[in-house]
């Protein structure tokens, strides 16, 4: 990752297993995440997928591959990603991140890391100015919506639109392994 990689962290009181199904399986998945407005399996193709997402009324389409590590010696999981878009609309060429699952006393520390690439040149690179931070706040208050619907029980599409926060959630790695990237994603091929 580089050191303009996004980071988020939040803690959820919740159990590993829940949580792990909340972010894999994609119908849960894209009812919590702001950046998802559909993702689909590939058929017979372990791990692929096709995604949608909406910005500012534009749907932007992309594929992708996951890979997850069900168990780790700690007791936590890894999940890392490699996505890719062809769309012209998207200034998102290409990326990758992961996910770590960390159990703690209050429940799970759920962090992600990731990074991409643009497209259009110079325009790209000025226009991720300002969208990178974005990106990073839809990140977080995606996370938050998460924490709040395991929490509560609330469905994220009942929650008041100003009750995620994505203030609660950590924006910068701690020292040590938060912001290194899982070996798993070394090992995953091309979206």
């Amino acid at each position: 990752m580089s050191r303009r990689a996004l980071y988020v962290e939040t803690v959820i009181r919740t159990d590993l297993e829940t949580l792990w199904r909340y972010t894999q399986e994609p119908d849960l998945h894209e009812r919590w995440d702001l950046r998802f407005a559909r993702i689909e399996p590939v058929a017979d193709s372990p791990g692929r997928f096709h995604y949608a997402t909406r910005f500012l009324g534009f749907v932007i389409n992309g594929t992708g591959i996951h890979a997850g590590e069900s168990e780790r010696p700690d007791g936590g999981r890894t999940s890392a990603l490699r996505f890719t878009s062809a769309d012209p609309l998207s200034l998102i060429r290409s990326g990758s991140g992961y996910w770590r699952y960390t159990p703690t006393d209050d429940g799970v520390r759920f962090v992600t890391g990731f990074d991409y690439t643009t497209r259009w040149g110079v325009f790209g690179r000025f226009a991720d100015l300002l969208f990178r931070p974005l990106f990073g706040w839809m990140t977080a208050w995606s996370f938050d919506r998460l924490r709040l619907w395991l929490e509560t029980g609330a469905p994220p599409e009942a929650l008041p639109l100003l009750s995620p926060a994505a203030s609660r959630c950590r924006r910068s790695p701690r020292p040590g392994k938060d912001g290194v990237t899982p070996r798993v994603l070394e090992t995953l091929e091309q979206a």
